[in-house]
């Protein structure tokens, strides 16, 4: 099999034409109303710690939803190999509300360095974004 531009068999780098498309269409559903919605990914060092996060932060309205999913997390911390269960939270907002949900996140993390990832929604369903914002706006 030959290899593809990136590399890796059978995954094609991806165009430069395609990130200024998405790029384009962002800013559409930006200027026609469309609520930018964010994913934030946040890890912890256990379930019970996410879910405890994930509840609070949907209760304070901070984020529409959140799931909770589990794994093992592979990194090196402080000159070691660290191999341990690990919990992710996959958090919906919108991008107005981002800053209080990290903010939020930081404080109650049992971690020192916390991963937490922002990552733009660049497109969805135009009703579960809307529900999102909803969710999220400051009553």
């Amino acid at each position: 099999m030959a290899k593809a531009r990136s590399g890796r068999p059978g995954k094609a780098k991806q165009p430069r034409v395609a990130k200024a498309r998405r790029a384009r269409a962002a800013k559409a559903q930006r200027l026609k109303g469309a609520p930018v919605a964010v994913l934030i990914l946040a890890a912890y060092p256990s379930l019970e710690a996410a879910e405890a996060a994930a509840v609070a932060l949907v209760r304070e309205r901070v984020l529409a939803c959140a799931t909770v999913t589990t794994g093992k997390a592979f990194y090196a911390w402080e000159g070691r190999e660290v191999a341990e269960p690990s919990a992710v939270l996959h958090g919906k907002t919108t991008a107005a509300r981002v800053g209080e949900a990290k903010k939020r996140i930081r404080a109650s993390h049992p971690d020192k360095v916390p991963e937490i990832l922002v990552i733009d929604i660049v497109d969805g369903h135009p009703d579960y974004l809307a529900w999102i914002a909803e969710q999220v706006e400051p009553r």
